[in-house]
């Protein structure tokens, strides 16, 4: 059966299965019901978003059109932009100072490939920023989501890889000033054998303060661009006790501080990916914590969000067809009063799974 044939059959049985769909199963509390990845053109080359219960797109800021903005609000569907932050190497290539610095004070190669830069290169920042504002000044978009807004890491995996970085001259200079930290006039390894354990608290708490700000200056230009978007941000899933604390200990993500500029969570629940493919209430359970973590229940009225970003297509470990209803039974418990599902790309090309997903869309819509 061809991809096209797969579509048609898809959408009579969606209006079959619907009458299925028992009062329990309506959800309301989910506001957004999306994907990401770009525009879905196959569907809508015979479909249209609604007939898959589709009211929002996610996809990199760099893929924004006017005309795909057009097509996407016409269908009754909001746009979210996904912005890199932390991760465009490219500009490494005329500024190899911006690259990280390791305990051993060598450049820290790529984690599984995976290059991030210094946080505390000005030039880079500066950079990102002027990006994060172009991206609202041309495109009427409802939101824009911050990625890879985390050091120098490969944690989307069920064995993590994360350096301790940045130890260059620059960072070092900085925490001593801003901390009111003296350290002596020893070479980077030793340096950074006291940051991580001497001063481990408050090195620590200082470089989740730097990633922070940067999401104050984001918050603030949004405020003076388009401030009727939503900020949200892409992070990691775990809570602030997995890997020993890496959430803040590794990754410098504070989610408390950045709650004061962030207004949409999407915490990035992919079960198979991080070695819980038989476990898709692992899910609920990093959502629940999160709630938690931030005081949110999910109730209307509320000032944040959480809109998890689950996984669907294959990246690693498999997801059968059999399982997304349970994924996304667990994507749309509360706190969550949003999802959207990863991602486009590889998913146009299994679409017995989207035709699950726009079955289980339409059933929990109001």
């Amino acid at each position: 059966m061809t991809r096209f044939q797969y579509i048609a059959l898809g959408i009579t049985m969606m209006g079959l299965n619907l009458d299925r769909a028992s009062a329990d199963e309506k959800r309301p509390h989910i506001t957004i019901r999306g994907i990401y990845g770009g525009v879905p053109t196959e569907l809508l080359e015979h479909s249209t978003l609604k007939d898959y219960g589709v009211n929002a797109i996610f996809m990199g800021s760099g893929n924004l059109s006017a005309e795909r903005i057009t097509l996407l609000k016409k269908q009754g569907a909001q746009v979210f932009a996904e912005f890199n932050t932390m991760h465009d190497a490219s500009y490494l290539k005329e500024h190899p100072d911006a690259a990280p610095i390791g305990v051993d004070g060598k450049v820290s190669p790529p984690p599984q490939g995976w290059q991030g830069v210094c946080p505390t290169h000005p030039g880079y920042r500066r950079s990102r920023m002027a990006a994060f504002r172009k991206v609202l000044n041309e495109f009427e978009i409802d939101g824009i989501w911050l990625d890879y807004h985390h050091s120098h890491a490969s944690w989307e995996r069920d064995v993590p890889d994360m350096p301790d970085t940045c130890f260059c001259q620059r960072c070092i200079a900085q925490f001593q000033q801003q901390t009111k930290t003296e350290l002596p006039d020893e070479p980077t390894p030793q340096l950074a054998g006291l940051l991580l354990a001497q001063h481990k608290q408050t090195w620590v708490q200082w470089r989740c303060d730097v990633f922070t700000d940067w999401v104050r200056e984001f918050r603030a230009i949004i405020d003076e661009t388009r401030p009727s978007a939503l900020l949200g941000t892409f992070h990691c899933p775990w809570t602030e006790a997995e890997f020993d604390g890496a959430l803040r200990n590794k990754l410098a993500i504070d989610l408390k501080a950045q709650a004061k500029y962030i207004d949409v969570f999407s915490i990035m629940p992919y079960h198979a990916r991080f070695g819980h493919a038989d476990d898709p209430a692992w899910i609920s359970r990093q959502t629940t914590w999160l709630g938690n973590h931030l005081g949110m229940t999910g109730e209307p009225g509320e000032r944040h969000k959480i809109w998890p970003i689950v996984q669907l297509a294959d990246w690693g470990e498999t997801v059968s067809v059999d399982q997304v209803r349970s994924v996304l039974d667990h994507g749309t418990r509360r706190p969550a009063t949003g999802v959207m599902v990863f991602n486009w790309g590889w998913l146009k090309e299994q679409m017995p799974k989207v035709e699950q997903m726009g079955e289980y869309y339409r059933a929990i819509r109001q």
